[in-house]
């Protein structure tokens, strides 16, 4: 079978640190972070009482009022991320064959909000059912794909996977064989999850998962600083349009990147924990280099999974160091999630957005919030600590692992004809 090339021709964005790419990627550069106490909810009694919220997010400017009332936040992300999308890319024009466009999304959880509320409501009652009707079709992990399909029109594949963490990123590497196996001409892909709620954060809380760090938020997610202790909660959106590349030739679309690779692997390990010597991430990034037809010393950059949990943090950089043997130490590393926080479902999204502007830009977003050496982390791998650092980047690897086990990593590689 000849396997048709595929490319980036649109990006979407709904997150932390910005309701649009290009806010999104300034803050990302500059070393912002998304991070402050929840408004969302009174989270006094809660152990984290902070997360990385979207912040100013107008649903006036995506939604009728009747049309936002059907929708959990979660879907309310994913199609503003997906109108942002479609109009950068512009594939939407006259004669275009949207049975051709499909839509391939990633949510970890889905509609929690709805189902938290309804719940509650149903629990304060006297047992008598009062559900909305809209109940199940706002909560179901796979309707936002529905909804973006719907928004445009698109009758290609539609779907969305689910597995946790890696969600996005599996839904990343499903668009990408799907076209260059021929079965679409261009699919929306991307995630979207809104989980900052009692549930989220209790849930989380429970699992002894995310940060505890009340009196400093902005520097709670810390990647590989030796005082780490969890993750930060993040939401939103990333959204980002797949094509075929002659189909993008042909009809002039700008292209940002191409994808050029995907793996996956399971740790068959813990339902949380990494395995200790990072077996799964080790498997991964080698079936994404497979998969991609390159060798170690092509990579230039690896934005890590690194969510700033004191186990994960370290086994994926001992992954990378048995991977990439001394080409590790010439590598750009950074974990921008220490700006985002951790989106769940849609991390792997804005993540890749990150590695393809970092491709386009030729900067290396920073790990920012590094104040104190890990002695059980290689400290000469650079992390691309505090600051920005510019350099060639051609080729970019994403890694995004879930709880499950699940590894999925996508690579990434500057557009040349």
């Amino acid at each position: 079978m000849h396997l048709k090339r595929v490319v980036v021709t649109g990006l979407g964005a709904v997150t932390p640190l910005g309701n649009s790419v290009n806010d999104y990627w300034n803050n990302l550069i500059n070393g912002v972070s998304g991070s402050a106490p929840i408004t969302r909810f009174d989270a006094s009694k809660f152990k984290t009482r902070f997360a990385c919220e979207v912040k100013g997010f107008n649903l006036d400017d995506y939604f009728e009022k009747k049309e936002s009332r059907k929708l959990d936040a979660f879907s309310h992300y994913g199609i503003a991320a997906s109108v942002q999308a479609v109009a950068d890319s512009g594939i939407i024009a006259e004669g275009i064959d949207k049975n051709e466009i499909g839509v391939i999304w990633g949510s970890g959880i889905g509609g929690l909000d709805t189902f938290q509320n309804e719940t509650f409501a149903f629990a304060k009652g006297d047992g008598t059912p009062r559900f909305n009707p809209f109940f199940i079709p706002k909560m179901i992990a796979d309707i936002c794909s529905g909804h973006i399909s719907m928004r445009f029109g698109f009758r290609g594949p539609n779907f969305t996977t689910v597995s946790a963490c890696a969600s996005s990123t599996n839904a990343l590497i499903d668009a990408f064989n799907y076209i260059r196996w021929g079965k679409a001409i261009a699919i929306v892909t991307g995630g979207s999850e809104a989980a900052i709620n009692e549930s989220g954060m209790g849930g989380f809380n429970a699992c002894q998962a995310m940060s505890t760090r009340n009196e400093l938020p902005a520097e709670a997610s810390r990647p590989y600083d030796k005082n780490r202790d969890g993750f930060v909660l993040g939401e939103g959106s990333g959204a980002i349009i797949l094509e075929e590349l002659d189909h993008a030739l042909a009809r002039g679309a700008k292209i940002y990147a191409e994808i050029i690779g995907g793996g996956m692997s399971a740790d068959s390990y813990h339902i949380t924990a990494p395995h200790p010597e990072g077996l799964g991430a080790k498997l991964v990034m080698n079936r994404a280099l497979k998969d991609a037809g390159i060798s170690i010393n092509e990579v230039d950059y690896i934005n890590t999974h690194g969510t700033s949990t004191p186990l994960g943090d370290t086994a994926e950089l001992k992954a990378i160091v048995s991977v990439f043997g001394e080409n590790a130490y010439k590598l750009n590393i950074s974990s921008t999630k220490s700006m985002t926080g951790h989106l769940l479902g849609a991390a792997g999204a804005i993540e890749a957005i990150a590695s393809i502007l970092a491709i386009k830009n030729n900067v290396i977003p920073p790990t920012i919030n590094h104040l104190t050496p890990d002695p059980d982390i290689d400290q000469n791998l650079n992390l691309t600590l505090n600051k920005k650092q510019e350099r060639i980047v051609n080729i970019a690897i994403s890694n995004t692992f879930g709880f499950g086990g699940h590894n999925a990593a996508v690579v990434i590689k500057k557009f040349n004809h």
